[in-house]
């Protein structure tokens, strides 16, 4: 594959094998190729499973897919991931919201209970087309300040989201703005090994309070936990075989392309956070992106794509160990098989959801700045103006685009927008 050779995957100076060897630190930052220690590595796994699993769950509903499937999938996606990327990209693959416009078009699903025709929707997703031309035209096309925007864009189209999940009245505000602070609150002030895992405290402290003043006091609509107690501990998840319609292909293939924004976000992003370039796994992780994928479709999975949630765990803790995903994959595998789990991550109210996530959706927006500080971007440029200023307007307004049945929404208008007014602007080369 050009500009990523497949016969090694050392860093530069290094001489190792395939895999990374791991090496083991406690304290600091926590790099790709090394782990904290077992204990530690497990329960920092668990909580990247509490961060991509909203999201790998809700998105199957909302188009009539199998939850329980889609979580199974994500952890054999990620898995594959990681083999493909030989260990050093940190990454988890959850079901992509990309695919939700074109699938619902594709199959007429009225968007209550199972779709019916799921299986036209699976020949649609694996049809994704496997990238090995090289990633030496992503340098071009996509400089530091257009993947900053892109980054930035993603942050901020997300950002509606976390803020409706806590604007459903004044009760539910307060409950996720306390889920923000409690999150703040350990990463900044927590001693020692409880700074690690600040998602996972802030949920379950949001749940605890909402628990109280809504099941307690009365004070809000009540967790109702009737589905919970009837869901069986163990369940094998039913697996749906794909069908191949030329017209749902071709309106679900052209998604990949969104996923190769996607993967070249996160790619980016951390890069910038861990100060160490890994761009030379980029047409790996498309192509583990692409595998995974196409496994979940011929299995009855949703897409899978890289997870912003994820980078939003990594930026608060530190800790970028790729080892925390083989355990966060497995465990997802595991709890596919359990209905009764589904059913508990179903049942964290929505404020508490809103509240994790402006502060990992933020996260994701803020890093940008990064990109942009240490590739020593010059907004007195014109050209480098223009394109961010477009780009996070689109994402932030999510400008959708419409061609025929097939749909852009505003994460994919900026990315596209910011590639090409970027080129486009380039033709005053002298001012460059």
């Amino acid at each position: 594959m050009k500009g990523d050779d497949m016969s090694t995957a050392t860093l530069p100076g290094v001489r190792e094998g395939y895999f990374p060897h791991w090496k083991l630190k406690t304290t600091a930052v926590i790099m790709p190729d090394e782990r904290l220690p077992w204990g530690q590595t497990i329960v920092s796994g668990l909580q990247h499973g509490v961060a991509m699993a909203g999201g790998t769950i809700i998105g199957p509903l909302i188009m009539g897919f199998d939850p329980n499937l889609a979580l199974l999938f994500s952890g054999v996606g990620t898995l594959i991931f990681f083999v493909i990327v030989a260990g050093r990209v940190p990454s988890y693959l959850g079901s992509s919201f990309s695919f939700i416009a074109v699938v619902i078009a594709a199959t007429g699903y009225s968007g209550h209970g199972p779709n019916p025709n799921i299986n036209v929707a699976l020949g649609g997703i694996i049809a994704l087309i496997v990238m090995r031309s090289g990633v030496g035209w992503l340098e071009r096309l996509m400089p530091p300040v257009v993947t900053g925007a892109v980054v930035a864009a993603i942050g901020l189209n997300l950002a509606p989201v976390a803020v409706k999940s806590v604007s459903g009245s004044q009760l539910d505000a307060w409950i996720g703005l306390s889920t923000v602070l409690i999150i703040g609150l350990i990463t900044v002030v927590a001693p020692g090994l409880w700074r690690r895992f600040p998602i996972i405290f802030g949920a379950l402290g949001g749940y605890l309070l909402y628990l109280l003043l809504a099941n307690g006091f009365g004070w809000e609509k009540p967790i109702d936990f009737t589905a919970l107690a009837a869901a069986p501990w163990i369940g094998l998840p039913k697996l749906t075989g794909p069908s191949f319609h030329a017209d749902a292909m071709f309106l679900i293939a052209p998604v990949a392309i969104i996923l190769v924004a996607e993967n070249l976000g996160h790619i980016k992003a951390i890069g910038a956070m861990t100060g160490r370039s890994l761009d030379r796994f980029l047409g790996r992780a498309f192509l583990g992106d692409s595998l995974a994928t196409i496994v979940s479709g011929f299995g009855g999975g949703t897409g899978v794509t890289t997870y912003a949630e994820n980078i939003g765990v990594m930026a608060a803790t530190k800790i970028y160990s790729t080892l925390l995903f083989v355990v966060a994959a497995i465990v997802s595998i595991l709890l596919g098989f359990s209905p009764k789990f589904g059913a508990l991550i179903l049942s964290i109210p929505g404020p508490v959801i809103g509240g994790l996530s402006i502060v990992l959706f933020g996260l994701i927006a803020a890093m940008a700045g990064r990109i942009w500080v240490e590739n020593k971007v010059d907004f007195s440029n014109s050209r480098n103006l223009i394109t961010v200023a477009v780009a996070l307007t689109a994402g932030a307004g999510d400008l959708t685009l419409k061609f025929g049945a097939f749909e852009i929404g505003g994460i994919g208008t900026a990315t596209f927008g910011a590639i090409i007014l970027y080129q486009i602007l380039a033709w005053n080369n002298a001012e460059q």
